[in-house]
């Protein structure tokens, strides 16, 4: 492979706090390491466009504990087709850059893997989502400061909730996976916690409330927008049709999941992740995500990080059920 001398870096798809910390490591480092980095801005779009541009330490100052991302993000249905991936190719030569560095989700390396099967150049991923559902990895930038997120609002809405005896259904981000919803559940004391990956979980839900409706308390119930029932506000109308006496009210926490300064878990995990991004290129490796497994440095395809399934923990479901 010819030594690289010039390196991308973009992030796509949903932002994550700590992708900033993770764009700052991979400059910093790559400068370190005698390289010249380039920031593509908003994405896969930004790459068919040729809006790249260099970035410096400088560049870089006083961003690690920003949120969002300083190169943007976006989502390119163009970089679907081969015609799309052809012009980014195009203009990653026009600028000379000889690897890249993705910064996102599924939906990202799924891209990056097979540009880099069509046009030979390395790709080197590192997972930025608030769902911490890719393969091969402990923790994804971004899941742990929306956790803390999720955690400190479902805190305050326990406040009214006590106050009025009402039961709230909570939603949460989490459309394919149910890790921020399972684990925020937990930590938040929920009765009764609603995701994907565990089906036929209404009945157990109309007992609970059953339950509750005798004893006029309140309760905390975490839904993850992708559960099979519906999301919260769906559920929240079956059930009080059930159960007309009962206060419910239902809060979507939205995108403030994304947001908000990164926490130091994440801060760190991300500039890790970034650094041994440019340690891998330098290594001459392609077509690898960086992950993180039993907080040790990993390398992991891929087309194996986005085709394999991460499980949820069952240890974790079996003590929402049991501390409930």
């Amino acid at each position: 492979m010819e030594k690289i001398k010039k390196v991308g870096v973009f992030t796509s798809g949903g932002d994550s706090p700590g992708m900033n910390a993770a764009i700052r490591a991979v400059v910093r480092a790559g400068i370190q390491s005698g390289l010249e980095v380039f920031g593509i801005r908003h994405g896969y779009m930004g790459m068919i466009e040729g809006d790249i541009v260099p970035l410096n330490s400088q560049s870089v100052s006083g961003i690690i504990q920003r949120g969002g991302t300083i190169i943007y993000t976006a989502r390119c249905k163009e970089f679907h087709h081969y015609e799309g991936r052809k012009k980014a190719y195009d203009q990653l030569m026009k600028h000379g850059i000889q690897a890249v560095i993705a910064i996102g989700g599924d939906g990202t390396f799924t891209g990056a893997s097979i540009m880099s099967k069509e046009f030979e150049i390395p790709f080197i991923g590192i997972p930025g989502t608030i769902d911490n559902d890719l393969f091969g990895t402990d923790y994804t930038i971004g899941y742990d400061t929306a956790l803390n997120t999720v955690v400190e609002a479902v805190d305050k809405i326990r406040d009214t909730a006590s106050s009025h005896g009402r039961i709230f259904f909570v939603e949460v981000m989490g459309r394919e996976a149910g890790f921020l919803a399972l684990r925020s559940g937990i930590a938040c004391g929920a009765e009764a916690i609603l995701i994907p990956e565990k089906k036929g979980q209404y009945e157990a839900l109309r007992k609970h409330m059953a339950q509750r409706a005798e004893k006029r308390k309140s309760s905390i119930i975490i839904v993850a927008e992708g559960e099979e029932e519906g999301g919260a506000t769906e559920i929240a109308k079956r059930i009080q049709a059930e159960f007309p006496d009962l206060s419910i009210r239902t809060t979507i926490l939205g995108h403030i999941q994304r947001g908000g300064n990164p926490s130091a878990f994440d801060r760190v995990t991300a500039s890790r992740m970034g650094a041994a991004a440019i340690d891998a290129l330098l290594d001459d490796q392609k077509s690898i995500m960086i992950g993180i497994v039993n907080n040790e440095i990993v390398h992991v395809p891929l087309s194996k990080s986005v085709k394999m399934h991460k499980n949820v923990n069952m240890e974790l479901l079996k003590l929402a059920e049991v501390i409930r």
